[in-house]
């Protein structure tokens, strides 16, 4: 169940004896994409590096993650189709031109790299923060120096959309990387959220 606003997330606990330590998103998605075409639950997964891991306090050190100071959480699986071919992603979707003119994100975690660009998003709500703009290259540098420190929203360009499920025409196809991974070209994604769906230790 999707957390509430100002309920405790997160619980005492260790990295189970079949769970599967990962160093980044792309290999927590790897890990949860082979998992679903195979039809079988996802391993529970240790985070030790990641836009989620960092979205969550993980400190990386892989001696914590089976020791009592360990943490738990039930965190959301996005998943998308692009073009009609199903993908799953933990932290991150991105569908973008070369110079960021136009952009589609789709966080579940609070950051993309260097950037704090989900500014409430919360990988435990049930929701995907969604954001689409067409910037001109002057509001993309403004962003860009405002970005680091979540202070680049509101923007008049950019729509924000916080949403279970979303479908988007892009107009023409466009690079899609997911948890920083190249995913091919897409015009069309139509995005999902499966509330609860990974647990995660730090």
């Amino acid at each position: 169940m999707p957390i509430a606003k100002g309920a405790p997330w997160g619980e005492a606990g260790s990295l189970p004896d079949d769970g599967v330590v990962v160093r980044s998103d792309a290999e927590a998605r790897r890990v949860a994409e082979e998992a679903r075409r195979d039809g079988r639950p996802v391993p529970p997964l240790g985070l030790l590096g990641g836009d989620l891991c960092r979205t969550l306090g993980g400190p990386g050190d892989e001696g914590r993650l089976r020791s009592p100071d360990a943490v738990r959480f039930r965190v959301d699986l996005g998943e998308v189709l692009l073009d009609g071919r199903l993908h799953w992603f933990v932290a991150h979707l991105v569908a973008r031109t070369r110079w960021w003119g136009q952009a589609v994100v789709a966080m579940n975690a609070q950051f993309l790299g260097p950037w704090h660009l989900g500014v409430r998003a919360h990988p435990g709500d049930g929701v995907l923060d969604v954001y689409q703009g067409r910037l001109s290259l002057a509001d993309r540098l403004k962003v860009r120096a405002r970005v680091r420190h979540a202070a680049h929203l509101p923007h008049p360009q950019i729509k924000e959309r916080r949403t279970a499920a979303l479908q988007l025409d892009l107009g023409r196809p466009l690079p899609v990387s997911l948890d920083g991974e190249a995913a091919g070209k897409a015009r069309t994604l139509s995005l999902r959220v499966e509330p609860d769906a990974l647990l995660v230790v730090v």
